[in-house]
């Protein structure tokens, strides 16, 4: 079992940023696909962006891209960070895991997730 834990979120100004991060237990990470969602009031469980299990693929919704970064260490940790951050970035964030190497946009994919980290943007 891999257990997940989120943490960075926060309130912020529109233009702010914030840097997420996904500490891992349980397992080593090291060969899994991971990737981040979000989900606002009332919307489904969207994908923000996802990461191989060798860091050396990444995959970006479009409202995020070029805003957001999506990274991970050689440890048990995966990141995000985000910058030029708007009011409809505002959302629960969950990190997710694929044993099975997926980094796409597929949620029903993943094994693992975490229990998600709130983000408000301010306008």
């Amino acid at each position: 079992q891999v257990q997940l834990v989120e943490s960075g979120g926060g309130l912020v100004q529109a233009g702010g940023s914030l840097r997420l991060s996904c500490a891992a237990s349980g397992r080593t990470i090291s060969t899994y696909g991971m990737a981040w969602f979000r989900q606002a009031p009332g919307k489904e469980r969207e994908f923000v962006a996802g990461i191989s299990w060798s860091g050396g693929s990444t995959y970006y919704a479009d409202s995020v891209k070029g805003r957001f970064t999506i990274s991970r260490d050689d440890g048990n940790r995966l990141y995000l960070q985000m910058n030029s951050l708007q009011p409809e970035d505002t959302a629960v964030y969950f990190c997710a895991a694929s044993q099975n190497y997926y980094s796409g946009s597929e949620a029903w994919r993943y094994d693992y997730w975490g229990q998600g980290t709130q983000v408000t943007v301010s306008s």
